[in-house]
């Protein structure tokens, strides 16, 4: 598996980490995400169905990094994540710069990394004559 893929095995991993706080412990979730916010229990499961389709997605890609559609949907969802971030800290004002860096460093990360790398896992098909 190529660095990039373990990267997202990474990122994927501490995202369903998210997702056990998401549905057993919400005070962690608002803690770790949303510190300046009351949630509830609705939040937090509506907030971890996003987390486990983002993870899926992470995980998808790390095992098939050639396959475009799979690549654009998951950079995709780390412009949507981080976009969301960025307005529930300087319109919403629910998250900590803090927490924000923490997203912000994962996801600009990925987003970089995803967007340099963009040619390089196709698969080399030969032509035919």
């Amino acid at each position: 598996m190529k660095v990039l893929g373990w990267w997202l095995m990474l990122v994927g991993s501490l995202r369903l980490a998210s997702v056990w706080f998401g549905f057993f412990d919400i005070w962690a979730l608002r803690l770790a995400v949303f510190s300046n916010a009351t949630m509830t229990e609705v939040h937090g499961r509506t907030f971890i169905g996003w987390t486990l389709l983002t993870c899926t997605l992470c995980i998808l890609c790390a095992f098939n990094l050639e396959n475009k559609p799979i690549y654009l949907a998951t950079f995709l969802s780390f412009i949507y994540a981080l976009g969301h971030f960025l307005t529930e800290y300087l319109i919403y004002h629910t998250m900590s710069i803090a927490n924000l860096t923490t997203v912000g460093i994962f996801a600009g990360t990925s987003i970089i990394w995803m967007l340099l790398q963009w040619n390089s896992h196709q698969r080399v098909h030969p032509k035919h004559s």
